[in-house]
């Protein structure tokens, strides 16, 4: 279980961060970026934040629901042991009720099928549906082929412009992970 926690995070904030590869203390670090982000208790499952480490310095990208959260996320980064630098690189979506209830619709289809029940129950569930202007990003890690092609049809039949899936299977993470 805490080898999927672990890599869920890995690939939810970095989808693999090609520019860390060096020691255990690199790793460490990484690791305890991603544990703060995704404790903190108002990342949704429709922000996704990536985190880039080199030599102490982080890059955080992605996209935010609230302003707030962008502030908050690299103010707790900046607090792990070892990181000497935060480049914060987060967007802010823009503001929409659209966006919001598409946002809504999509996650209540997902999380609301049979197939996803066990990802919506987790603490912090897998899947993330980032809604830019009427088009939907689902990032994040899956078990199966299967469930990654179920949740971008889900997501492709309920009024988005356009759907992005960048799911990641457990499979290809456990292989990013070995390659690091």
């Amino acid at each position: 279980m805490f080898g999927r926690v672990v890599a869920t995070a890995i690939v939810t904030l970095a989808m693999v961060a090609p520019a860390w590869a060096a020691g255990r203390e690199d790793l460490q670090i990484f690791q305890d970026v991603s544990r703060r982000v995704l404790r903190y208790p108002q990342f949704t499952i429709f922000d996704s934040i990536q985190a880039q480490l080199e030599e102490g310095v982080v890059t955080l990208t992605g996209k935010v629901t609230m302003p707030f959260k962008r502030e908050e996320i690299a103010r707790r980064v900046a607090s792990v042991e070892g990181v000497r630098q935060v480049n914060n690189e987060i967007a802010v979506l823009p503001v929409s009720l659209f966006d919001d209830e598409l946002r809504l619709r999509i996650s209540r289809a997902i999380y609301g099928n049979s197939n996803f029940w066990a990802y919506g129950s987790m603490v912090n569930p897998p899947i993330h549906i980032v809604v830019e202007n009427g088009r939907v990003t689902l990032e994040g890690v899956v078990n199966s082929n299967v469930d990654r092609m179920l949740a971008r049809s889900i997501a492709s039949g309920l009024g988005a412009f356009s759907v992005t899936s960048n799911l990641k299977t457990d499979a290809e993470v456990e292989a990013d992970l070995e390659r690091l």
